[in-house]
């Protein structure tokens, strides 16, 4: 009968959802496959995935978000109204409230086409909260007392840096760079070295599989195909840890700059306590091998991967909604 509140990690890789009482009800892939000609949703989430890089000339699978933000308006709302119609969670009467996460620089228009699209999804009232916050809050941290916590949260399209105290940010910087640059680097390291064009899904694999940011911490190989550039066909051939963690150093280093820059702007006691509690890193890109010993290195504290660091944000949402009458609307 009752509708119930939910939260959303609105993220450029994957949505996910959590529903008050009940935890993570839905973790899908960000992406819709559509008709070209009749603009008309065939799949949404893990089905169109699937599709990805498969389908024929009339089919485009899209990810409507890029960067943390609504790139498509339409492709998000058709989105978001098919997951909140799969976890069945409007009542009767009623319509759900909804908490939604999002990048901490994120301009007004941006936040405002983020309200827009819940509200024609379906959403009573939308809440807007900043990721790192969320994540912080996600990955057990206690932000609501007068000490400093710092989290860089490492998404599909950005990389929140913030330092937390009173339940508030003291110092923040957000980078477009993420597990989806990684992904790229990926893909034009195999296309340069070894002239082969390879897919999205391919360069994932290898960032799961086989990529390091920390020199000499891994030691994999993997055997990939893709399509020769000189005569077109097909060919395999073998990836290991040493290479691919060259072709990550860069985007890695600016992910420890963005960190350092933080570091640099915050208050020297809230400095005292990130040395004693350390760094937590949440997000899908906190699971990129060596992550945390490059930035322990760089950045001279101990750093931490959170629990279960891809669900911090959702987890995050599920306590927030708890509280939500405690929460602030941001206009």
């Amino acid at each position: 009968m009752f509708s119930k509140d939910i939260g959303i990690d609105l993220g450029t890789a994957n949505i996910l959802i959590h529903v008050k009482g009940k935890g993570i009800v839905l973790n899908e892939p960000a992406v819709v496959a559509m008709d070209k000609v009749n603009k008309k949703v065939l799949a949404v989430g893990q089905e169109a995935y699937m599709m990805v890089g498969r389908t024929p000339g009339n089919i485009e699978a899209i990810r409507p978000l890029k960067d943390g933000v609504i790139a498509d308006f339409d492709v998000t709302e058709a989105m978001l109204t098919h997951f909140i119609k799969k976890i069945d969670v409007k009542g009767f009467l009623s319509k759900p409230r909804m908490l939604i996460c999002c990048p901490t620089n994120i301009t007004k228009v941006e936040q405002k086409a983020i309200r827009q699209a819940a509200e024609k999804s379906g959403a009573k009232e939308v809440f807007l909260e900043e990721e790192p916050k969320v994540a912080a809050i996600g990955a057990g941290l206690e932000i609501f007392q007068p000490s400093g916590n710092m989290v860089i949260d490492i998404g599909g399209g950005t990389t929140d840096v913030a330092v937390i105290s009173m339940g508030d940010i003291v110092t923040a910087e957000s980078i477009k760079l993420a597990g989806d640059t990684f992904d790229f680097d990926i893909l034009q390291y195999i296309k340069k070295e070894y002239k082969l064009l390879i897919g999205v899904r391919t360069a994932e694999d290898i960032k799961i599989n086989v990529a390091t940011v920390y020199e000499g911490s891994r030691d994999e190989e993997l055997s990939i195909r893709g399509r020769d550039m000189v005569n077109g066909l097909p060919r395999t051939i073998t990836v290991h840890s040493s290479e691919i963690e060259k072709a990550l150093q860069e985007s890695a280093n600016l992910i420890t700059q963005a960190a350092r820059t933080v570091l640099e702007r915050t208050p020297p006691e809230l400095s005292a306590d990130i040395i004693d509690r350390g760094v937590i890193l949440t997000g899908g890109g906190a699971l990129i091998h060596g992550i945390d010993k490059l930035l322990a290195d760089e950045l001279k504290v101990p750093v931490f991967v959170a629990e279960e660091p891809m669900n911090a944000v959702a987890t995050g949402t599920g306590i927030m909604l708890a509280n939500m009458d405690k929460a602030t609307k941001v206009n």
